[in-house]
């Protein structure tokens, strides 16, 4: 189940209150800094900006590819760890407005973490450490350490014990 805070609204739907739930000013400054950063090819550069400007916790070394789009609204309640690479044009969200009600929720991105591309991570979500994530996947539940997932609905396709002996496995192969 993901975590996410519900806050209802009445009247038209949620999209229509945006701005008494954030600041414009905010979202128009984090829209021109996620815009530079997709199109940035220098990783270090990327990751400054993602940690001094949208506030978010970037571990070292991370990657984000080219064209991932962060949370414009809430980006400061994404994390993610050491070593991980976000796969291309990957989008990290961390509200959803509905009709009669908007949803927050942090998302928790672990370290030697592997997102392939075209992926969606909705808001409330922790993908624990070392775990893969396949291409197009809309992540919408919590993903096990260790483990490997994919699909629309996401499902799990090994866990991280079996991922193990597939590498050992390989490993006595070789």
């Amino acid at each position: 189940m993901r975590k996410t805070e519900r806050y209802p609204v009445e009247g038209a739907n949620s999209l229509w209150h945006v701005y008494k739930t954030v600041p414009f000013l905010k979202v128009v400054k984090n829209f021109i800094v996620i815009q530079l950063a997709r199109y940035t090819p220098l990783l270090s550069v990327k990751n400054w900006m993602y940690r001094k400007l949208l506030k978010m916790q970037v571990g070292e070394q991370t990657s984000f590819a080219l064209m991932v789009m962060l949370d414009i609204m809430f980006p400061e309640k994404i994390s993610v760890g050491k070593n991980t690479v976000i796969g291309y044009n990957t989008t990290i969200l961390a509200h959803e407005y509905l009709i009669t009600e908007y949803r927050l929720g942090d998302v928790k991105i672990g370290s030697e973490v592997m997102i392939g591309a075209n992926s969606t991570i909705l808001p409330g979500v922790e993908i624990g450490d070392g775990a893969i994530v396949s291409a197009g996947t809309l992540v919408h539940k919590d993903v096990p350490a260790g483990s490997f997932v994919g699909g629309n609905p996401m499902r799990l396709i090994y866990t991280k014990e079996e991922m193990d002996q597939k590498k050992l496995n390989a490993a006595i192969q070789n």
